[in-house]
């Protein structure tokens, strides 16, 4: 979960590591370091917080150097702080490394390396795994490359390394297994990093490095081998990316941008797919492999977080249009629970960045039992994707602000392209019904730039209950998930406690909270529950609950009964979703703005978890 980025090559390195760890901020920002070497010594600089603080720190000292290496840090094992920052030195000064990930059985190798009088000025399992490749080293006087490669043999977890040796200026040695690394490939220099964003501003070409690869990075050769010293062939992939999809082009925050940006990202979702004039969908991922979809006994979709809501609307629209049963799972759960896995069983796996630790050990594990893995993710070249038997991508670009918006709508996009196009195979679908939802899927983009032509009335609500200590989020049907997402946003957001819950349930104890000072969101757009959701409102109303309604442009009812009411335009409730989400996305934004939160970036959270 946190962010790693390295240089090495002709320019001075330091500022390029700084400005990559800037874009990587996303991703971790409880405390920054960086390592170079300079005139054949190391040098770390490390500190707690965020990257301006690191910069702020080295303001007027030497950074001169053709090589560094830099972290962004989330904190797993020890409190943010100086000294738990990364890059760490070994015992010897010698080495200098940093780590995204967790060694499971750092404890048992702490142990054996105090016996042997290694002392460590840290809490993390980084410093342990650095002083066992020390030890390694030393013992058996192997090459550093070498005494990696045996370690990482021993150790148990997830890792992306980068690491240096003072006595060796020339080379950066990178490892990865369950966290993402890609390198870019320059003219006499190359680029390490979590994710692309930093390196596109240098080269469009890139080699994204699988498991159990270890890299040897010089500034003008790259080799790649595996943990049995075998040479692997690079491939090296042209990056789709552009500057300006990860700068925030005006806006004040990124998440404002990427709200902001749903027309274009839902439009480019469906553009290619979706052929409105002759009435198809068209998605290789699903037209390779419509067997093994429209047969399938069950599919299973497994995912975390917002991912997991945008599974939920899945389940509802593949159940009704598709009559093919579907359960959704929490990958975190799923991986642990053994759970009853057929050949033939379908998983559909939803991930914005592809690299969901959970959601990998859980798809690994279903493919050994002969599923077929259908991935749903927006980053190219991601592990997800990689390990899909196929898939299809969001399209919706670089999503820097770490609560999930435009990632979420254009998984819904895609997913709902997908139902519609099993349904239409299988027959389970009528052709009126087919044209009339694949129309209405087309009208989303406009519909949605309707939204966002004027938000004052979102940002009045978020002024004016900014305060509350609690909310709920009521909806039924394709609204409920929904209402957990609204909920799930607002607690990220704006640190206010919020629920979600299906509006019949309230009754069935959560309407125990309600009173004069609880606002209630309802997700209450005109579909078959709206009759029962307007009953479940009057009832809030009763108790002197204050409602504030996501209603359907035209609705002459809520606004008798709730004086902050957020419209959409009217659309098939199938298709709903997509449209709902926004009003929420935005009174999530405008109430963290008001409360003086850093929305890009709210407490303890990181971007791509690729950590248990």
């Amino acid at each position: 979960m946190c962010g790693i980025v390295g240089y090495i090559g002709h320019r001075e390195a330091y500022p390029i590591v700084l400005k990559g760890l800037k874009r990587l901020e996303y991703r971790g920002y409880d405390s920054t370091g960086v390592a170079i070497i300079q005139e054949g010594a190391l040098q770390v600089h490390k500190k707690k917080g965020k990257v301006a603080e690191l910069e702020e720190a080295v303001v007027g000292k030497n950074m001169h150097s053709n090589i560094c290496i830099g972290h962004t840090r989330w904190a797993t094992h020890g409190e943010p702080s100086d000294r738990n920052a990364h890059p760490h030195l070994s015992n010897n000064g010698r080495l200098a490394m940093l780590h995204n990930g967790i060694i499971e059985n750092y404890a048992q190798i702490k142990t054996e390396l105090t016996n042997k009088g290694y002392t460590f000025k840290s809490d993390t399992d980084t410093e342990v795994l650095l002083n066992f490749i020390q030890d390694i080293q030393d013992n058996n006087n192997s090459s550093l490359e070498e005494a990696l490669r045996i370690a990482l043999k021993r150790i148990v977890g997830a890792y992306c390394i980068l690491l240096i040796d003072q006595a060796d200026p020339e080379t950066i040695i990178a490892a990865r297994k369950g966290s993402p690394l890609v390198i870019g490939i320059g003219k006499d220099e190359h680029f390490l990093a979590s994710d692309a964003s930093p390196i596109i501003e240098y080269t469009k070409e890139v080699v994204y490095v699988n498991d159990y690869e270890i890299a040897i990075v010089k500034k003008d050769e790259l080799i790649l081998k595996n943990l049995g010293n075998e040479k692997q062939t690079p491939f090296i992939q042209k990056l789709d990316m552009e500057l300006a999809a990860i700068e925030k082009g005006g806006y004040d925050h990124f998440m404002l941008k990427e709200v902001f940006e749903q027309p274009a990202t839902i439009f480019d979702c469906l553009r290619g797919r979706l052929l409105q004039e002759q009435q198809q969908i068209v998605m290789a991922g699903i037209d390779n492999h419509l067997e093994a979809l429209t047969k399938a006994s069950r599919i299973m979709i497994v995912a975390c977080g917002t991912s997991w809501h945008a599974g939920l609307v899945a389940e509802y629209m593949i159940e009704e249009l598709c009559r093919i049963p579907v359960e959704v799972e929490y990958a975190s759960e799923f991986r642990y629970r053994n759970p009853v896995i057929h050949p033939g069983d379908v998983i559909i796996a939803i991930s914005q960045s592809g690299e969901t630790a959970d959601t990998l050990v859980a798809l690994e594990s279903a493919k050994e039992k002969g599923a077929f893995i259908f991935g749903v993710v927006n980053a190219v070249g991601s592990s997800i994707a990689r390990l899909s038997h196929a898939g299809a991508y969001t399209h919706a670009g670089p999503e820097i602000g770490v609560a999930s918006t435009k990632a979420f709508t254009g998984q819904l996009a895609v997913l709902t392209m997908m139902a519609l196009k099993i349904a239409k195979a299988k027959g389970s679908i009528s052709e009126e019904r087919y044209v009339h939802l694949l129309n209405e899927l087309a009208s989303v983009p406009e519909k949605v730039k309707e939204i966002l032509a004027d938000t004052t009335v979102i940002e009045k609500i978020a002024k004016k209950f900014k305060d509350a200590s609690d909310f709920l989020y009521l909806g039924r049907g394709y609204n409920f998930p929904i209402a957990l997402e609204g909920a799930l946003k607002l607690k990220e957001i704006t640190y206010i406690h919020a629920e979600g819950y299906p509006a019949a349930e309230m009754k069935h104890g959560p309407i125990a909270l309600v009173d004069e000072k609880l606002p209630v969101v309802f997700v209450a757009t005109k579909d078959m529950y709206y009759e029962k959701v307007v009953s479940n409102i009057q009832e809030i109303k009763a108790r002197k609950g204050q409602v504030i309604a996501v209603a359907t442009i035209g609705d002459t009812v809520l606004p008798t009964m709730s004086e902050d009411i957020m419209f959409v335009p009217e659309i098939d409730e199938v298709i709903a979703p997509l449209l709902s989400v926004i009003p929420l996305q935005l009174l999530s934004y405008y109430v963290g703005v008001a409360k003086g939160i850093d929305v890009d970036k709210p407490r303890n959270l990181a971007k791509s978890v690729t950590v248990e």
